[in-house]
């Protein structure tokens, strides 16, 4: 099979989350969102951290678009119309990562320039112990020619998906929110070490906030997830917090309802990506009108899924991956995920995918 037959295999077997709610009125894109694309090194099969003057061999090695390639490829594969506002270098890595996004995954980069001189970012993951331990390089890509910051400012979106930092307010998301976009976030490590919730300035545009729970902990200065999703509930709509192999727990601040959904038990070989992994099945629950416990659900799901290959962007699951788990799900989760029997079609067979691989590209498809 060729690289293109993967491709269009993938495409043609994917389920259209939305198709109840569309309408030739409706915005051409489902979710919006912006940052970095590095190129991720994959390095798995450690059976411990490297140690200082020695050289450790892995067993396992990938290749893929990484950084928020991740999430952007997330959010295709469960069927939804994305649209990516990135910098790529000119150099091999970024022609690599924008063909693989556009022509792979139909990620729409319109929106997207390539920079002429500017290398593309890296990172070099190492999974270890159910972790992983990562090394980043690169360099800010100079700012667009023109006034703004993308083409339109932004486009108009059923949704958006930010990431939140203590830098202050980033003028894109409120001009989202304003023109109709709901938006969801996460938020980074902050490395300042301060943890100030207040300097999360855009968290009043977003409609459901989704830390984990270190990040949850340090923000409300809490030892409890739970108790730090009651007190981010106070500041957003829905507060998400994720906990790992425990699953998630999250608060809806309008109806009062809480919801505590535990995490699939799998064999995880690479968590890298598994958060954006988790926001993407969330963010498709959430646009399709699902009631919160199925959302959670869903997410764990195609975040548990995720962790079963190595890599970021192209570990993430789509539908055929989801209707072939569901057709063999263990009996004491048959109810928890019931909601699935009328999400996926009957003869829905699992597809192949593009996965990381060892090299950036073969010069011959095999």
């Amino acid at each position: 099979m060729t690289s293109r037959d993967i491709r269009t295999s993938s495409l043609t077997a994917a389920v259209d989350p939305l198709g109840p709610l569309r309408d030739p009125h409706e915005p051409g894109c489902d979710v919006f969102l912006t940052g970095t694309v590095f190129l991720d090194i994959i390095f798995t099969g450690l059976d411990s951290a490297p140690v200082r003057g020695t050289e450790s061999w892995a067993r396992g090695m990938g290749s893929s678009p990484g950084g928020v390639a991740n999430m952007a490829t997330a959010l295709a594969r469960l069927g939804l119309r994305t649209s990516l506002a990135a910098a790529f270098g000119d150099d091999h890595y970024g022609e690599y990562c924008w063909d693989a996004l556009e022509q792979g995954e139909g990620i729409d980069l319109s929106m997207s320039r390539t920079v002429p001189g500017w290398h593309s970012p890296v990172t070099v993951s190492m999974a270890y112990e159910g972790e992983r331990t990562m090394v980043s390089h690169g360099h800010e890509a100079p700012p667009p020619a023109g006034p703004g910051v993308f083409p339109q400012c932004p486009p108009r979106a059923r949704a958006a998906v930010a990431s939140l930092g203590p830098a202050g307010e980033d003028g894109w998301i409120g001009e989202a929110a304003r023109r109709g976009s709901r938006i969801f976030a996460d938020v980074g490590w902050d490395e300042s070490g301060r943890w100030d919730l207040s300097s999360l300035a855009d968290l009043e545009h977003c409609e459901a906030f989704l830390p984990n729970a270190g990040e949850a902990m340090r923000y409300t200065r809490t030892d409890c997830p739970r108790t730090a999703a009651r007190l981010l509930a106070e500041r957003v709509p829905v507060a998400v917090v994720t906990m790992g192999s425990e699953g998630s727990y999250a608060v809806d601040s309008g109806s009062g309802e809480t919801v505590h959904v535990p995490g699939i038990a799998v064999d995880a070989l690479d968590p890298t990506g598994a958060g954006d992994v988790y926001v993407a099945g969330f963010v498709t629950g959430s646009l399709a009108g699902w009631p919160l416990a199925d959302r959670l659900a869903f997410a764990g799901l195609t975040a548990a899924l995720s962790v079963q290959e190595f890599g970021g962007s192209l570990s993430a699951p789509g539908w055929p991956e989801v209707a072939h788990w569901w057709r063999t799900a263990p009996d004491g989760l048959r109810d928890r995920y019931a909601f699935l029997d009328e999400l996926i079609p009957r003869g829905t067979a699992p597809g192949p995918r593009r996965r990381a691989v060892p090299t950036i590209g073969f010069r011959h498809s095999a």
